[in-house]
């Protein structure tokens, strides 16, 4: 079945072979691929809208407001949808498409949504109606400035709706996952990015008045990427006879078991978020441009997560659930140690890498316009304390489907209360004498504090048996990262020298530094005996 409908065509044939796996078993490693290939692009506009918007409004205070308002409805989204919401739908989706008719799936997926809709009404009501309330929870150092805290309202106001937009595009997507179609959700997000790249580029044109006027064209700009992104996505569910005319009910056998353990979810799969909104609201309190520099750093940090992360935990869930409904689980082992090796494969060179090149990473794609070297020193202090949580993260998303694709919602959800309390102690602890620094480094923390107790209950609860291939791994990892860093920090010009250059030799450095990184790490991996088809694998 093709994906024919606007970016859709070009993507399709990865997704028919996603979809043809049968009774083979899926092609994991191929699935990850069309998913990371589609982040790729995805991250890639991200970093272009971020261009644009630290050209036009930099680390201002109006930079700042509109940053932390656009994380109210971010955070809704990712607490109640996207990957959270997946990990209690697709588990309960897969036992449907194993062992139900078609007619029954389409029945759960009616009744699903149209509770799913009824609750967004509200909440999305409720946001709107008391948006100053939000802005004072979310944003409590703008309450001593009556003008800014407005501003915040406002943008809060605007923006909250785009809650309820993602949250049907993340139902939407979660629905193509489970049939093993990847490419279309993971390109979504290309649609926002373009949509705040040419809400930016209008504004900086002089059509409105102010840096306020800006952050004003970016809400209005968020709000219409949510729209695209929906509208996008409906063409490839309908493929899949699965857009269904919402019908609400309660009572539905599947969507009792959605529930019971969505609410475990809610906190377990979304912790990584629930951390970063607590830096958020501590930053509010520090010095202008704090928020700014932990934005533009997280959004470094979130390239990697979003290609290795989250395309291991989105391919591996709806695989999980479907090997363990089959209860196979010599396969379930082996996939999930599949996605362990994958996960410190690549991401221990990838966080070493962004430790390494964090300035340079700062200043080639930030540092112009509005943005000061100040700025840029920041956010490469903030990058590097974020680098730090990268692996742990990533070994989180890959931990976390091995319990929900068995229906486990509780062991996650105390291991997440164990992160969320870590980084609220160790950012209090560090915010006033570490600034932003600090709440960075809270949140890379609380990942190392949440994958040790996954992984940990994984082993000990015999549903994860680490296998020799992952000692090998791992020491080749580490001395292929250990090449590379070497090689990066030899080679790579001082921070004074990135300061001073122009951006296109900012540019043609940045790109030598990651061919010389990728080479030298590469060699080392080959002659260590990894090979690429050690990354493939059928579950």
């Amino acid at each position: 079945m093709r994906e024919g409908f606007g970016h859709g065509a070009i993507v399709s044939d990865s997704d028919d072979i996603a979809a043809r796996s049968g009774s083979e078993g899926s092609d994991v490693a191929a699935q990850g691929g069309v998913f990371a290939g589609m982040t790729v692009l995805s991250r890639l506009s991200g970093l272009a809208r971020d261009w644009a918007l630290a050209h036009v409004v930099g680390a201002t205070g109006a930079a700042d407001t509109f940053y932390l308002a656009f994380r109210i409805p971010n955070f809704f989204r990712r607490l109640f949808a996207e990957s959270t919401f997946a990990l209690a739908f697709v588990p309960v989706l897969s036992e449907y498409r194993e062992r139900g008719s078609h007619a029954a799936l389409r029945a759960f997926v009616a009744a699903l949504s149209g509770n799913f809709l009824i609750v967004l009404l509200v909440v999305t009501v409720a946001g709107v109606a008391g948006a100053w309330l939000l802005a004072a929870v979310f944003m409590p150092g703008f309450l001593g400035d009556p003008e800014r805290f407005a501003l915040a309202t406002d943008l809060t106001r605007i923006m909250f709706p785009y809650m309820a937009l993602i949250s049907l595009t993340a139902f939407a997507g979660a629905t193509l996952n489970s049939a093993n179609r990847f490419a279309i959700p993971a390109f979504t997000p290309v649609l926002l990015n373009v949509s705040l790249i040419a809400a930016a580029l209008w504004a900086a044109s002089g059509a409105t008045q102010g840096v306020s006027g800006i952050a004003y064209a970016l809400a209005w700009g968020v709000l219409a990427g949510g729209a695209a992104q929906l509208l996008f996505n409906l063409p490839s569910v309908a493929r899949t006879g699965l857009l269904v005319a919402p019908r609400p009910n309660w009572r539905h056998e599947g969507v009792a078991k959605v529930f019971k353990l969505l609410v475990p979810a809610v906190f377990a799969g979304s912790a990584y978020q629930v951390n970063a909104l607590i830096g958020t609201m501590l930053a509010s309190v520090l010095e202008e441009g704090s928020a700014s520099w932990l934005y533009y750093a997280d959004r470094l940090w979130e390239v990697p997560i979003g290609i290795v992360a989250i395309a291991l935990g989105t391919v591996l869930l709806p695989n999980l659930s479907r090997l363990h409904t089959a209860g196979d689980s010599a396969r379930f082992n082996d996939t999930l140690d599949w996605g362990v090796r994958t996960g410190l494969l690549l991401g221990i060179p990838a966080a070493v890498a962004l430790w390494v090149l964090a300035y340079p990473l700062v200043a080639t794609i930030f540092l112009h316009g509005e943005m000061r070297p100040y700025d840029a020193d920041r956010s490469a202090a903030a990058l590097r304390a974020f680098a730090v949580g990268l692996v742990p993260l990533i070994l989180v998303k890959v931990a976390v489907p091995g319990f929900f694709s068995r229906q486990d919602s509780k062991t996650p959800l105390k291991f997440a209360v164990a992160a969320t309390v870590a980084n609220i102690a160790i950012s209090l602890a560090t915010f006033w004498w570490l600034g932003h620094v600090g709440l960075a480094l809270a949140t890379s923390v609380a990942g190392i504090v949440n994958a040790g107790l996954l992984l940990g209950a994984l082993v000990a609860g015999r549903h994860y048996r680490p296998s020799r291939r992952l000692a090998r791994t791992t020491l080749v990892a580490l001395l292929g990262t250990a090449g590379m860093a070497a090689a990066l920090v030899f080679g790579v010009p001082d921070e004074a020298s990135w300061t001073e250059a122009g951006h296109w030799l900012r540019v043609g450095w940045l790109a030598l530094a990651v061919v010389a990184g990728l080479v030298v790490y590469s060699g080392v991996v080959l002659v260590g005996g990894i090979r690429p088809r050690d990354l493939r694998h059928r579950a």
